[in-house]
């Protein structure tokens, strides 16, 4: 894997709900101490908004003034926002795990959610309801209705010659997540010392 000075190191991670997207985003982040974007954060305004269809010029705007940071780490499937994030991105990473990894988690997180009062994005106050869990835009239904779409897109990303530039890292394992968590981190803390 090609060294990156930290100061340039953006990481795109992209997979289907469910996946361990925004964590292990947000543990790589931390461990690098570079900003953590969370698009769906960005995406979602009070009372189920969604930014990117209400204000995708907004949306737009507000990604990339996150992207235009020297590092980060980001997470999501916006595929309005996509070709900026990947654009300036450093690296790929994209979990691709089977319906057999992603279902329970998904459904693991809606229903210890729904039993939490506490906010999916600070200030939104949006909180997971047992109602919403039979609409189409649920995670639930969306995660299984979407997997094979999402595959697909994301196999055609990692062979568009366009993303060259990018170390790109597809797992179909969580311990294949853990293993390049721990690669990434002390690979950049090497370059750091270098």
């Amino acid at each position: 894997m090609a060294r990156t000075r930290l100061a340039d190191f953006r990481v795109a991670v992209v997979g289907s709900s469910g996946s361990g997207k925004s964590a292990f985003a947000a543990r790589l982040a931390q461990r690098l101490a570079i900003p953590h974007v969370e698009l769906d954060a960005i995406a979602w305004r009070p009372g189920w908004v969604l930014l990117s269809k209400s204000d995708p010029a907004a949306f737009i705007r507000l990604v990339q003034d996150a992207a235009a940071a020297d590092s980060w780490v980001a997470d999501g499937n916006y595929s309005l926002v996509q070709p900026l994030i990947l654009a300036r991105a450093t690296h790929l990473v994209w979990l691709d795990y089977g319906r057999s990894v992603i279902m329970p988690r998904v459904l693991k997180r809606s229903f210890l959610r729904a039993l939490s009062p506490r906010e999916l994005w600070p200030g939104t106050g949006n909180r997971e309801d047992f109602r919403r869990w039979l609409r189409p835009d649920h995670p639930i239904r969306w995660t299984w209705d979407n997997h094979a779409r999402v595959r697909a897109r994301y196999a055609a990303t990692f062979a568009d010659p366009a993303r060259a530039q990018l170390t790109k890292h597809r797992l179909a394992r969580p311990r294949d997540a853990a293993r390049l968590l721990a690669r990434l981190t002390a690979g950049q803390a090497a370059a750091d010392c270098g």
